[in-house]
């Protein structure tokens, strides 16, 4: 495997586990403490818990998960994208970084995966196997 790739493998991997536990961590803070839905917090921080499930496959690298967590975070974008809209200050600010949390990890995963499968059909490239 070409360093530049694994290299690229790696920093896609990190940046995917940052922005899910940024999206973790915003979740939380946003309903429980910054401006939640009603005062002392609401039980809306639960939205979080379907983000901790992919955590342990994204750090064992599982390509499945890459897989499937590009296609959940679409759920919390549009939350982010209607909240921004509707919401008021600082609750709308807050669904802005959803908003970006979600499109880093939407691109992490799609180009991890990406990269990964390009690495893969290399070796069956060089010994004539059909693509």
């Amino acid at each position: 495997m070409n360093i530049n790739k694994a290299n690229q493998i790696e920093m896609t991997r990190w940046l995917a586990v940052g922005s899910l536990l940024g999206l973790i961590a915003l979740g939380l803070a946003w309903e429980l403490w910054l401006a939640p839905i009603r005062p002392g917090g609401s039980l809306l921080a639960l939205k979080v818990l379907p983000l901790c499930i992919p955590l342990a496959g994204i750090l064992k690298n599982r390509m499945y998960t890459y897989r499937w967590v590009s296609l959940l975070v679409w759920v919390y974008f549009a939350e982010g994208a209607t909240r921004a809209w509707s919401d008021r200050a600082p609750g709308n600010y807050l669904a802005m970084i959803e908003v970006a949390l979600c499109l880093m990890l939407f691109t992490a995963c799609a180009l991890h995966v990406r990269i990964r499968l390009k690495t893969a059909a290399i070796p069956a490239a060089a010994m004539g196997a059909p693509l």
